[in-house]
């Protein structure tokens, strides 16, 4: 039985949509390690690791390596971090600048990408009217 607060694996992956092998293996290269471990031995996790999974889930889309992915959570764990000073705090928030700057590019190559496949599918439609209209 989960200690309150802690969900089993199970229950993270219903509730991000990830594979329990996901979920293992980003606890492996250290983007999210179980908050807790069970008496049997079984990974616990919070609310916070499923919020982190999430985020790393919708990083995957925007083709962000493993190691884009941990510089990112590493960014936010400083800035929400106590005692991180002031120095370090600028410059881990300007590592975020830069992080949504990729976002953005990525988000409108993406956008680039949709349009160019919806005009292509169109392309094809009309062919296939064209098509049906002949014979």
């Amino acid at each position: 039985m989960p200690e309150a607060g802690h969900m089993q694996i199970g229950e993270v992956a219903e509730r991000t949509g990830l594979s329990l092998r996901t979920i293992r293996y980003y606890g492996e290269v250290g983007l999210v390690e179980p908050s807790a471990r069970s008496r049997g031995g079984f990974r616990l996790y919070t609310q916070e690791d499923v919020d982190r999974l999430n985020l790393i889930k919708r990083m995957k889309p925007l083709d962000f390596s493993l190691d884009e992915t941990r510089e990112l959570l590493e960014a936010l764990d400083g800035l929400n971090a106590t005692g991180t000073e002031r120095g370090e705090r600028e410059a881990l928030s300007k590592r975020l600048d830069a992080f949504e700057a990729a976002v953005t590019a990525r988000c409108e190559a993406l956008r680039d990408q949709l349009s160019k496949a919806e005009e292509f599918a169109g392309r094809l439609r009309a062919q296939r009217a064209r098509n049906n209209a002949s014979t």
